[in-house]
């Protein structure tokens, strides 16, 4: 018999203050391993960021992939930033480039027009602003 808990074993308080012990100790460890949340960059609009941040990833990889050879995956990358953030006109700078390297000129002249527009309007929202 165990002097410290009876013939049965721990009371039912110590039981729940055991049980409640280990679900903290488990919550603590559980928030430990948790990724940390992303740092804001003080914009009104943090998904915007994100998707600016995301398609910009794409872009960087879309080029990586570009100067490596592989114009079908760099087109690929390419085409998921402009999908991620379709005001992006690098990502419709590099699709024309790797359609162009993939001889699908008439798709590459589209995506050319299509970041000369977005780069035309970025450029006349910041005139705009400016004055």
């Amino acid at each position: 018999m165990n002097a410290r808990h009876g013939a049965r074993g721990p009371s039912v308080a110590a039981r729940a203050l055991m049980r409640a012990a280990v679900l903290g100790l488990l919550v603590a460890m559980a928030a430990g391993c948790a990724k940390p949340a992303p740092r804001s960059t003080g914009s009104a609009f943090p998904a915007a960021d994100t998707a600016r941040a995301r398609s910009q990833s794409l872009v960087e990889n879309g080029n990586q992939a570009f100067e490596a050879g592989d114009f079908a995956l760099a087109a690929r990358r390419y085409a998921a930033a402009a999908v991620v953030d379709p005001d992006d006109p690098a990502a419709y700078y590099g699709m024309g480039m790797a359609l162009s390297k993939l001889g699908r000129d008439e798709q590459a002249r589209e995506a050319y027009q299509k970041a000369r527009e977005l780069s035309r309007n970025a450029r006349e929202r910041t005139d705009s602003l400016a004055r």
